[in-house]
C-alpha cells in the first residue's frame, strides 16, 4: 500500500525510518536537548505564561501548564516546576535588573531550540553554511522566541476551546442526551491533536537548515502528533506505577522532567526522520 504520493510502501517508509532514526543516535541527541532544556524550561515557560496572559488569566495559564505537567510527571514534579517558575518570574526588580533579566530569560527560552535545530539538521544530513556567522545566530535566536510565541498563542487556542466545551458542559447535558458531551470531549482532542500537529510542522518546516515543502511536512507532523498524544499517555501511566521519582531523592523531579523532555525529543526526532524519508520518497517520482 503506496503511502499518498510516495513512491515506498507504508512499511518500506517505516522501516527507512527506524533505520534513518537508529543511525543518527536518538539517545545522544535527545540527551544534549535535554541538557538545554533544563536552563531553558523556567524561561520558556514565564514567556508563554507572559504572552498568553495578555488574553487570558495568567494564572489560569499557569495552572493548565501545571496541571498538565502534573498528569504526565506527578504532583512532585508538577510542584518544582511551580516553584521554578516562581523563582524566575521578573517582579519587584530595578529597571537595569529586569533588562539583564529578561535578556537571560529570552536568551535561556531559545537555547533549548537552537540544540533540537541541530539535531534536525543532523537528522536531515544538512550542515549550516560556515560563513554565515554571527547573522545566522540572531537570525535562528528569533525564529526560536517567534517559535514560543506560536506555542503561547496554540495554548490560548486549546485554552479558549476547553472553557468553551466546559462551559457549554452542564447546558448540553440538560439539552440533548448525554453522548453529545463525549461528542464535545473527541471534538476538543481532535482540535488538541490539531494544534500539536501544526507545531510539529513548523518545526520540521523553519528549523532544519534546508527548503522542505508544506505538503512533505503535515503528514510526518501529523503522525509525531498521534505518537506524541500516545507516549504523553503512556509515560504519564508508566511514571504512576513505577515512581522512579523516589530512586533520586531530592533531585527526583529534575531526573523525570530530563526524561520527559528525552522520551519526548526520541518521538520528535523519529517524526524527522520519517518527513524526511517520506520527503525523498515523494521527489524520486517527479
Amino acid at each position: 500500500m503506496k503511502l499518498f504520493e510516495s513512491s515506498l510502501s507504508i512499511k518500506q517508509i517505516l522501516v527507512k525510518t527506524y533505520k534513518n532514526w537508529i543511525d543518527n543516535d536518538p539517545f545522544q541527541l535527545s540527551a544534549a536537548v535535554s541538557y538545554y532544556a533544563l536552563f531553558s524550561f523556567p524561561a520558556l515557560l514565564i514567556i508563554v505564561i507572559q504572552s498568553v496572559g495578555l488574553f487570558y488569566s495568567r494564572q489560569v495559564v499557569k495552572g493548565k501548564i501545571i496541571n498538565e505537567i502534573g498528569k504526565v510527571l506527578g504532583k512532585d514534579s508538577a510542584e518544582t516546576v511551580e516553584t521554578l517558575i516562581k523563582n524566575a518570574l521578573l517582579e519587584e526588580q530595578t529597571n537595569f535588573a529586569l533588562i539583564v533579566g529578561l535578556g537571560t530569560l529570552l536568551y535561556g527560552a531559545t537555547g533549548m531550540f537552537i540544540a533540537l535545530q541541530k539535531s534536525i539538521n543532523t537528522i536531515w544530513n544538512v550542515k549550516p553554511n560556515p560563513q554565515s556567522g554571527f547573522m545566522k545566530i540572531i537570525k535562528d535566536r528569533m525564529f526560536s522566541l517567534g517559535l514560543i510565541l506560536v506555542i503561547g498563542f496554540l495554548l490560548l487556542v486549546s485554552l479558549v476551546s476547553t472553557a468553551l466545551i466546559s462551559g457549554l458542559g452542564d447546558w448540553i447535558t440538560t439539552q440533548f442526551p448525554g453522548f453529545i458531551i463525549w461528542v464535545l470531549h473527541g471534538v476538543n482532542l481532535i482540535i488538541s491533536i490539531g494544534l500539536i500537529t501544526i507545531l510539529f510542522g513548523m518545526i520540521f518546516k523553519f528549523l532544519p537548515d534546508i527548503t522542505i515543502k508544506w505538503n512533505h511536512v503535515w503528514l510526518g507532523a501529523f503522525v509525531t502528533s498521534i505518537l506524541f498524544s500516545i507516549g504523553k499517555s503512556a509515560l504519564g501511566i508508566y511514571f504512576g506505577k513505577a515512581n522512579p521519582e523516589s530512586s533520586f531523592g531530592a533531585s527526583g523531579s529534575i531526573i523525570l522532567i530530563l526524561l520527559w523532555v528525552s522520551y519526548s525529543c526520541l518521538i520528535l526526532f523519529f517524526g524527522a526522520s520519517f518527513t524526511k524519508i517520506y520527503a525523498d520518497s515523494v521527489e524520486k517520482i517527479k
